[in-house]
């Protein structure tokens, strides 16, 4: 049977990072919905036409239709084994249409990590990154500064900060995160696949209690 993880996280606590290691480690492919809904705006597909034209409108793109972009994404050769489901589901109700749909593969999501620290943390990590101009290169004005304020390291252009990288809103988008990831948290504990993970650690030791809460679930089925 393949493995289906959803992986949860709140801005700040490394979730991108550990998705990639994960699907290094257990050869899963890395599946996200805002990937997805990019590749298939860029690429102009029937189901990105589709999304485009409730965007449009100012309008929610139905559930129906992501679904079905992560149907087409997990029906492909390179995820036969199953995948590391992140960015959708977002509540109960796309939780209980991704299960209908992973019937269609024999499946059902295994596990759900869910890395979690403390707010002040978050708010560090993900408030003090600033980007290059020119190139998108990513700096943190703690962890990995550029050589001198204010200039990018490889093109020289200038370093800035996105609105949504102040700290404001970054603890803003952290809270709103939470509040509204809550309900689909409680719907994975009471179908028994939730693992919380400390997502305070070392990038290392996260790494170790994902793949341990992994192995914890390949032999409880």
């Amino acid at each position: 049977m393949p493995t289906y993880i959803v992986l949860l996280g709140p801005p700040g606590v490394g979730k991108g990072t550990q998705a990639r290691i994960l699907a290094e480690k257990t050869g899963l492919k890395h599946v996200s919905s805002g990937d997805l809904f990019r590749e298939n705006l860029k690429n102009q597909t029937e189901l990105g036409q589709l999304a485009k034209s409730y965007m449009d409108k100012g309008e929610l793109v139905p559930d129906d239709v992501t679904i079905n972009m992560i149907k087409a994404r997990i029906s492909q050769p390179d995820c036969e084994a199953g995948a590391i489901l992140d960015g959708f589901p977002r509540t109960p109700a796309q939780a209980d249409a991704l299960e209908v749909m992973l019937k269609d593969f024999n499946g059902a999501v295994n596990t759900v990590p869910f890395i979690t620290a403390a707010e002040e943390i978050l708010v560090e990590r993900a408030g003090g990154r600033w980007t290059c101009r020119a190139q998108g290169h990513i700096y943190h004005e703690k962890f990995n500064p550029p050589k001198q304020v204010g200039v990018c390291d490889i093109d020289g252009s200038e370093v800035y900060q996105r609105d949504d990288d102040k700290v404001e809103m970054v603890a803003k988008r952290i809270r709103v995160y939470i509040e509204q990831t809550m309900p689909l948290v409680e719907y994975y504990r009471g179908a028994g696949v939730l693992a919380e993970i400390d997502g305070a650690q070392a990038v290392d030791n996260v790494t170790q209690s994902l793949l341990s809460a992994l192995d914890k679930s390949s032999k409880a089925k």
